[in-house]
């Protein structure tokens, strides 16, 4: 039986139920969600509206269902199943706000599903369960998140990491990806996994609403998305190679958002439109998941130069997706963004708190880092001055290093453990 591991969103979706009558538990198929509802009430009664006598008792008689666990708290699975559900859970609130009534799990945003419903604006809080991070993996978590680390630091000695990785290292752990069900299995399995899992989505859950798409253009647009990992979004480009009409792309590319299949990181810029304005990185959600989009095997990463080219992008994706997990239980609140100016300077990360400071992260997949890698960030330092309080490189490399103006470059694996 596989290790349950330990979820480092839970001490904060515990301090959540016990405020709110309602937590939503978000993400994509696979994640953890319903094992992490249990885990917060074990003595919960639990439903799931996949299966098909419970979704018509809800239908059919919606203020018993959400009754029937008195003044307990009753977990409904798959919530977006039924989203006019929503009413009679609003109306039940109102009647009895006591926090920790309901926890509803759901693998679709339950805010752009279809369908008569309430919002439950006010009543309800949400966490977004994630793939397993390294931390969460390899039980670091306790030592808190990557930017809460590199806050609390003055030099970049300060990070002790017991991790050396090498090339093969990294590829291996890109394929494997996050998902809990294919954690430590043979890699034919996991590949046989994700193709059952990405016909499922892409076949069945992308249409359950009614949406008028095609299976195969989302798949191909899935395809594209993950070669072109942590690419500047073009949808006149997706468009052409995914054999879709510009008009539509649009839609697909949103359903591809609702089931948490994408991660997108908006353009940083001072000006607060033009990042709304601006393209968007996107990427796949797990590494494990792009790689097999990408057909590419751990040992075929760390083939020169096609492997190590596509190893730099995963890498960023990677990073992409360990960040933005981590915000969703770190003590410093912080929005990933990306900059790129007309000029060209560019750099992958900027994490903007909320008190506006900035940290600046540049990803690369070389075992050596030279002053060329920091160019963009000490452009960035000339221009934000000290509101960038920190601007660090992120590789495989096997000790921490310095390159003035307060410009770092830290081991990868300073993104789960050291301080």
């Amino acid at each position: 039986m596989p290790r349950l591991i330990a979820r480092a969103i839970q001490p904060w979706a515990e301090e959540l139920l016990g405020f709110t009558p309602v937590l939503v538990i978000e993400g994509a198929r696979q994640t953890g969600k319903s094992t992490l509802a249990r885990m917060l009430r074990p003595q919960a009664v639990a439903v799931n509206l996949d299966d098909i006598r419970t979704l018509e008792y809800a239908r059919n008689d919606p203020v018993g269902f959400v009754s029937q666990a008195g003044e307990g708290t009753l977990i409904i699975d798959e919530f977006q199943r039924l989203p006019a559900l929503s009413l009679a859970i609003k109306a039940s609130i109102d009647a009895d706000r006591h926090p920790g009534r309901f926890i509803l799990t759901g693998s679709s945003d339950f805010a752009r599903v279809r369908g008569d419903k309430d919002s439950l604006a006010g009543r309800a809080l949400s966490v977004t369960v994630c793939p397993l991070t390294q931390s969460e993996i390899r039980g670091t978590a306790a030592q808190g998140t990557f930017v809460d680390r590199l806050g609390a630091a003055n030099h970049p000695h300060d990070f002790t990491t017991s991790t050396p990785m090498s090339h093969g290292d990294l590829a291996a752990m890109i394929t494997a990806g996050g998902f809990p069900a294919v954690h430590n299995v043979a890699p034919r399995v996991r590949d046989e996994w994700y193709h059952g899992y990405i016909e499922r989505l892409v076949r069945v859950d992308a249409l359950a609403d009614g949406a008028r798409l095609n299976p195969d253009r989302m798949l191909a647009l899935l395809r594209l998305i993950a070669a072109q990992q942590s690419s500047e979004l073009v949808k006149a480009k997706l468009a052409q190679e995914a054999g879709l009409a510009a008009s539509s792309t649009g839609s697909y590319l949103d359903m591809l958002n609702r089931l948490f299949l994408t991660l997108h990181v908006a353009p940083w810029t001072p000006n607060l439109t033009k990042r709304e304005t601006g393209r968007a990185k996107v990427s796949i959600v797990d590494s494990g998941l792009t790689s097999w989009l990408c057909s590419a095997s751990a040992a075929s990463l760390t083939r020169i130069p096609h492997g190590m080219q596509l190893l730099g992008a995963l890498t960023e994706g990677f990073v992409a997706g360990e960040l933005h997990a981590q915000s969703g239980w770190s003590q410093t609140r912080y929005r990933m963004f990306h900059y790129r100016d007309r000029n060209g300077k560019e750099v992958d990360f900027i994490l903007e708190a909320d008190d506006s400071q900035l940290l600046a992260i540049e990803v690369k997949a070389s075992r050596t880092v030279t002053g060329s890698h920091v160019s963009g960030l000490r452009f960035l330092r000339e221009q934000l001055g000290p509101r960038l309080t920190r601007a660090v490189v992120l590789a495989p490399i096997d000790r921490p290093l310095s390159f003035g103006d307060d410009i770092w470059a830290l081991p990868l694996s300073t993104l789960w453990e050291g301080s």
